[in-house]
């Protein structure tokens, strides 16, 4: 049976590439943000339930208009939380199938929000990637180009780092000072450890 982890961390903490690096090990990854714009781009009966709840089309063209879906998620922790409501549980459902069908020893999936969806309840581990708040704030400025004031509002729209770091089994610091292979091996040894 495959030993399943849930990775998460705010806007800038680098989950992505530390799942990146699990996947360069070899550990197939589940990405609930781009599965979830797959669900987003396929399903119709989904694209007019937010086109409903946004008041304008959310695909166009068969392409998903993120700058559309964004602005209604930023606008308020409410309007985050109405399309969350729709989306997590056709997200929810591909993940549950994509895991039953892993034959790996160890599968991950990546979700910025594992604990506020409830996908946690669906994995064996859960892992927070954190960094300092400057830290992460620099790598979005410089990824994205957005101002630090709209990047503020979007991180305290989030679960601050502290709890993600307290409800989650594991922490991997990805501060640019620590070896992030060196914890993902050491994590996957463990893994090994208790499975044999």
């Amino acid at each position: 049976m495959t030993f399943s982890l849930g990775f998460t961390g705010g806007i800038g903490s680098g989950k992505s590439y530390v799942c990146r690096r699990l996947k360069a090990m070899g550990v197939p990854v589940f990405d609930t943000d781009r599965e979830a714009r797959c669900e987003m781009e396929e399903n119709t009966r989904l694209q007019t339930q937010l086109s409903e709840l946004v008041g304008q089309p959310v695909v166009l063209g068969g392409q998903l208009q993120k700058h559309v879906l964004s602005a209604f998620i930023r606008s308020s922790s409410e309007c985050a939380v109405q399309v969350d409501n729709l989306v997590h549980p056709c997200v929810r459902q591909r993940m549950r199938r994509w895991l039953a069908a892993q034959t790996a020893e160890v599968a991950a999936v990546e979700c910025a929000l594992l604990f506020e969806s409830g996908f946690d309840a669906d994995v064996n581990l859960t892992v927070a990637v954190t960094a300092p708040l400057e830290v992460r704030v620099a790598r979005v400025m410089a990824r994205d180009g957005k101002p630090r004031e709209e990047l503020e509002r979007w991180i305290s729209l989030q679960m601050d780092e502290e709890t993600k770091t307290a409800r989650a089994d594991v922490v991997i610091v990805n501060d640019g000072a620590h070896d992030v292979d060196l914890q993902l091996r050491l994590l996957l040894a463990s893994i090994a450890s208790e499975k044999s």
